[in-house]
């Protein structure tokens, strides 16, 4: 019975996915007599956590209930109370844990606090699927630099483009779709001064719901060559746009940009007068960015390789032969000399969407 609770838990956590930042996901069932008698899930940061909405919605059935929680319930002062004194205060007898809390304000803490006030708790009952659920939040909250998504569409023969540079649309209108609620599930997006300059892209969170909200947009510019007049500073929306240059940027476009709403961020060069990826992923960090959807181009997603810098590889792969030698692929940079210390992925999994295929995987580290 503890897996098919823990499960409801989770599939409650999941319902808030792309809205809780900086904040975990976190799902809560409270069972008396194999009964539900409270349930609820952290909805956005700021809100109550899902284990009090769970307790209030349960009141005086919590005494002696069992409380189901994909995470650790917390046991500090944050923009909420802790969860784990209201746990102790509504009685309730046992406590079942998916996961420990990864933040150094609690891993552990909130466990042992319930234990000595003499509830009963167990541990790991779905561990691996809590963790996984929680990915971004695990990252972030240990090392303060967001979990980043390297995100590519390409032919079954590996291209981006034709060698023409027509790129739209590769995929059919289902992954199209999809990659759009992709979007709306991380803090930014991310893409090349390249990206800018071909596509002209809005990057913003389109689903036929007219559900979503569109995710901080980052721009890779080192010489600061982003049109004012380009889409994705020009429209209606509440999310930011981060233009990072370097020092050898033009200056008087560095001032139109900044007239139109775009927030200019220098950053020392690398040796190659690249913006410094790792500097640029701190500074985001402290902007509690917790993740981020790299969308390209080649030479984006080439040296984010090349940094182990990518958390997770999402690739759109359709059904088509575009074929020539100076169509571009995917990834671009050096790459990799030898097959030995090429980037291997593990964990994979294969979903259909459409005509067309989904690939995600995690990079061995």
């Amino acid at each position: 019975m503890d897996r098919y609770f823990m499960q409801l838990a989770l599939k409650l956590a999941s319902k808030a996915i792309g809205k809780t930042s900086p904040n975990p996901l976190v799902g809560a069932v409270l069972v008396q007599n194999k009964k539900i008698v409270g349930k609820g899930f952290h909805a956005r940061a700021g809100t109550s956590h899902a284990e009090i909405i769970a307790l209030t919605e349960a009141g005086e059935n919590a005494r002696g209930a069992t409380l189901y929680v994909t995470l650790e319930p917390c046991c500090h002062h944050g923009k909420t109370g802790p969860c784990t004194k209201a746990i102790i205060k509504a009685g309730v007898g046992r406590v079942v844990v998916a996961a420990k809390d990864p933040n150094p304000l609690v891993s552990g803490k909130g466990i042992k606090e319930m234990r000595d006030a003499g509830i009963e708790v167990e541990t790991g009952i779905m561990e691996k699927e809590s963790i996984k659920l929680n990915e971004v939040f695990n990252k972030y909250i240990t090392s303060k630099i967001p979990f980043i998504v390297a995100k590519a569409a390409m032919s079954l023969d590996g291209k981006i483009a034709t060698s023409s540079g027509q790129s739209q649309w590769i995929t059919g209108e289902d992954a199209r779709q999809n990659a759009h609620y992709l979007r709306n599930c991380y803090d930014a997006i991310l893409v090349g001064i390249g990206t800018v300059l071909s596509d002209n892209p809005s990057l913003t969170v389109r689903l036929g719901s007219g559900e979503g909200r569109d995710p901080v947009r980052v721009v890779l510019d080192s010489k600061a060559r982003t049109p004012p007049s380009c889409k994705m500073l020009n429209q209606v929306s509440s999310a930011s746009t981060y233009i990072a240059v370097t020092e050898n940027a033009d200056q008087e476009n560095i001032k139109k940009l900044s007239d139109v709403g775009a927030k200019v961020i220098t950053f020392t060069s690398s040796e190659k007068g690249e913006v410094d990826l790792n500097a640029l992923l701190a500074f985001l960090g402290k902007k509690e960015i917790t993740s981020v959807l790299v969308e390209g181009g080649a030479m984006v997603h080439g040296s984010f390789i090349k940094e182990k810098l990518v958390d997770k590889v999402v690739w759109y792969i359709a059904p088509l032969l575009i074929g020539g030698e100076n169509a571009p692929g995917p990834v671009g940079g050096s790459g990799y000399q030898g097959l030995q210390n090429a980037l291997r992925l593990y964990d994979m999994k294969f979903e259909r969407c459409g005509m067309d295929f989904i690939v995600k995987g995690y990079p061995q580290k």
